[in-house]
């Protein structure tokens, strides 16, 4: 038997810019192709150099590129590896990922050029043009790649679309989870594959030295801290990314809203909320059993107490709470309510994910009292509090 090798050119020792080349029986698959949120230089996307040492172009060295899920740390990089790095070959993901990948990488360009002025990025037609050369795939569906390699997506739950895959070349297979959650949550169940023996197992261990407390008790306190932060008339701001964590959130700060019948007002980032229900309506089969069975008679995705959110509301006095995106407070609408609001000790910062190392959010969490941000110091009063959401599993889920 051949041997098996392994190479990151991402996410080795890190978490951030996943990209795995995985060489078996002759052939070489990458696995997934993301983006680091903790640099603004070439430091942000893999080093493909490695591959091209070879003297061999990247569609010759790489037989097939493999997403696991929409999250730019999964996917980021992709149009910059396939439409300014020139590879053509095939690229696989699931139905969700393929809609869902557009928006957010689109969202990042219009932060990274149109707002930061970047030069040495991928454009909004880069972004059409790659997506054009995705092949889908469905949970279960063994996929040939060519004569001898062939591929099948497992649920993997996490977030929406999310698959872990099986890796076959004649004798020998690898499993490749990307993120996974092994505990169903209010709108996703948990991941499942079939009973296999890989030779090689590729898993991300981002919580795997952590014990997080239970999800309820978690939850409970999320509630408890936000309720008595409106009623000293504090703001709350939750950086979230567009979909996943942020759905979670809103159906338990809705259901808690319905309970107590509070009439504190609950923003969402303007325009994302919309295409969320979008593709929680198209992609409903990809839901838990709960959302879906009671799905003709309540979609869970719109929101009562949840309204879209104007820039105009960053001044307005009084209590209320903020999801706002990117979730690292890196850039973007979070990191601009973020300048205005962290001045202010009545006001909270709730960050419910992992944030990466050289970002504005992983500095707060460090302790940070003074960031410089824009070029100007900002004093950080503001409350801050790290509830981990993160849709991944733990130690003890291993």
């Amino acid at each position: 038997m051949s041997e098996i090798r392994v190479v990151p050119l991402g996410a080795g020792q890190d978490v951030g810019r996943s990209c795995i080349i995985v060489s078996l029986g002759g052939k070489n698959v990458m696995l997934d192709c993301g983006m680091h949120m903790g640099y603004n230089d070439e430091r942000r996307f893999p080093d493909f150099s490695y591959i091209t040492e070879s003297g061999r172009s990247l569609t010759e060295h790489i037989d097939c590129l493999i997403i696991s899920h929409f999250h730019l740390d999964h996917c980021g990089a992709l149009p910059y590896f396939s439409e300014m790095c020139g590879y053509s070959g095939p690229i696989y993901m699931t139905q969700p990922t393929k809609a869902i990948c557009p928006i957010l990488l689109e969202d990042y360009r219009k932060i990274t050029v149109d707002k930061k002025g970047e030069q040495n990025f991928f454009t909004s037609q880069m972004i059409k043009d790659c997506m054009r050369k995705v092949i889908t795939v469905n949970l279960h569906q063994t996929i040939k790649v060519d004569s001898e390699l062939e591929i099948k997506a497992y649920y993997a739950g996490h977030v929406l679309g999310a698959a872990m895959f099986l890796v076959k070349v004649k004798d020998q297979s690898v499993v490749y989870t990307g993120d996974y959650n092994m505990t169903p949550d209010r709108h996703l169940g948990s991941a499942w594959i079939d009973r296999c023996q890989p030779d090689l197992l590729i898993t991300e261990s981002t919580y795997a030295t952590t014990i997080r407390d239970s999800k309820r008790c978690r939850e409970r306190d999320f509630l408890k801290k936000i309720h008595e932060c409106m009623e000293r008339e504090g703001k709350v701001l939750i950086p979230v990314f567009a979909l996943g964590r942020a759905q979670e959130l809103c159906i338990l700060l809705e259901t808690f809203w319905d309970r107590m019948n509070l009439k504190y007002p609950i923003f969402f980032s303007t325009g994302l909320t919309e295409k969320a229900n979008h593709y929680y309506k198209l992609f409903i089969t990809w839901t838990n059993q709960k959302i879906r069975s009671t799905f003709v008679q309540r979609n869970m995705f719109e929101f009562k107490h949840i309204k879209p959110f104007d820039r105009s509301y960053i001044d307005q006095p009084g209590p209320m709470v903020v999801f706002a995106t990117p979730g690292m407070l890196h850039a973007g609408l979070s990191l601009q309510i973020f300048k205005k609001w962290a001045e202010d000790e009545k006001n909270m910062l709730i960050m419910p994910g992992y944030c990466a190392a050289g970002t504005i959010g992983h500095k707060v969490l460090s302790g940070a009292k003074k960031i410089e941000i824009d070029k100007k110091m900002v004093n950080v009063r503001i409350s801050v509090q790290y509830m981990s959401f993160r849709c991944q599993r733990d130690h003890a889920a291993n």
